[in-house]
């Protein structure tokens, strides 16, 4: 998990911010889309995913190579000018906390993701994403 620098320049056909960004444009739909069904627990990853392709089509745009999906990692790993403020990390953070949990049984001691999540939080991870999409659309220009 991490950042690395890559050799490749922001013109070269191997950037492709805009399909990370166009990707995660299509995961917030689907996280929005999972409220309307009830789908709280997927709703959530859903966002996670939308802000960490948002977040890596800004590296990318950038010429930096990101693994992992530790979101306030890789937001971290912007260029000084570009990083975000302390708001847009915390809301990071949150959904960071939904990567794991919203899938897997073994995240709760008992029961399955889909009796944890409520629309409440499905609807605050959503409002997170849009945000932090936001500020990756002016990032990528």
């Amino acid at each position: 998990m991490g950042i690395a620098r890559t050799t490749w320049d922001n013109s070269s056909v191997g950037n492709r911010h805009g399909d990370w960004l166009r990707q995660a444009e299509a995961d917030l739909r689907h996280a929005r889309h999972a409220i309307e069904t009830q789908d709280f627990e997927w709703s959530c990853f859903a966002a996670h995913q939308a802000a960490e392709k948002a977040i890596e089509a800004v590296l990318h745009r950038n010429g930096i190579d990101a693994w992992g999906h530790t979101l306030t990692t890789l937001l971290g790993g912007l260029p000084s000018p570009g990083r975000p403020d302390e708001a847009l990390l915390n809301r990071a953070k949150m959904l960071d906390k939904h990567y794991i949990p919203s899938r897997y049984p073994n995240g709760f001691e008992s029961g399955a993701p889909n009796d944890f999540y409520t629309r409440e939080e499905a609807v605050v991870a959503v409002a997170a994403a849009e945000a932090i999409l936001g500020f990756c659309r002016i990032q990528v220009g």
